[in-house]
């Protein structure tokens, strides 16, 4: 795992080429580290995920490495080093966005569920194989799947263990948009340098908010959303932001 920075962008780098970008188990002990670092860094407005080379974003878990690591009493800690590195990616209290080109499969699929955004290359291939390898799969990665794309599309995923292209990820939800993989990176970047120019508050506010509110409702906290509305109002952002409008000027945001 490479952290990277350019600007206002944190890069999150997956870089095992040789294996398609596969994540080791080091790798996935990486992942949270690299992911609080971007999220602490205050110079950082949005978050993304990216893959070296031009094979594949994730191609999943390094399956040479599962009969020493998740065979018997050791799949059960391989798996919470997965989950961790999910959730990780997931707390990231700023816009996260996955840039994806041609493979992104198995836990690689789940690494692009655990961002808010996706954009995808044409060459795009997603699917999680689980079914051909027998393994069985957390109910907080099922849960996460059936979110974006509904139960029936995440039943055909996990039924079939098939790939999915670029066109049919579409068609299902799983991304936000598909691109010509020669226009992939500027569309993202561009699109990421319109997110970062933002009000940070408002845009960790309206995360927090859609998170809680695809959980259990008698788990959400109420609270905690409102205050993070109130947090908006009482900020020195906001001020700025009706100062700019009213004199016809782009807003400079810092986040307090």
């Amino acid at each position: 795992m490479r952290v990277e920075r350019d600007g206002v962008l944190g890069w999150m780098v997956f870089d095992h080429p040789e294996r398609r970008n596969a994540i080791s188990v080091d790798m996935w002990r990486q992942i949270p580290e690299a992911a609080r670092e971007l999220d602490g860094d205050a110079d950082v407005r949005v978050v993304l995920l990216r893959g070296v080379g031009d094979v594949a974003f994730v191609s999943g878990a390094d399956i040479s490495e599962f009969e020493e690591t998740r065979i018997g009493p050791k799949a059960a800690a391989y798996d919470e080093l997965n989950q961790v590195a999910y959730a990780a990616i997931s707390a990231i209290g700023k816009p996260v966005i996955a840039m994806v080109h041609g493979f992104c499969v198995g836990g690689g699929t789940a690494i692009a569920l655990s961002a808010d955004l996706r954009y995808a290359a044409d060459d795009a291939q997603f699917g999680v194989p689980a079914a051909k390898l027998g393994l069985g799969y957390d109910p907080h990665g099922i849960a996460t799947l059936v979110g974006v794309v509904g139960p029936s599309a995440a039943l055909e995923v996990f039924f079939t263990a098939r790939r999915f292209d670029a066109r049919e990820a579409l068609e299902r939800r799983l991304v936000n948009a598909v691109l010509p993989k020669a226009e992939l990176e500027s569309h993202v970047c561009d699109i990421a340098i319109g997110i970062a120019a933002n009000a940070p508050m408002t845009l960790s506010s309206v995360k927090k908010i859609v998170g809680e509110l695809s959980s259990d409702p008698a788990e959400r906290d109420v609270a905690g959303m409102q205050a993070a509305v109130r947090a908006c109002f009482d900020s020195d952002d906001y001020q700025e932001g009706i100062r700019a409008f009213l004199e016809k000027r782009a807003p400079v945001f810092r986040g307090r």
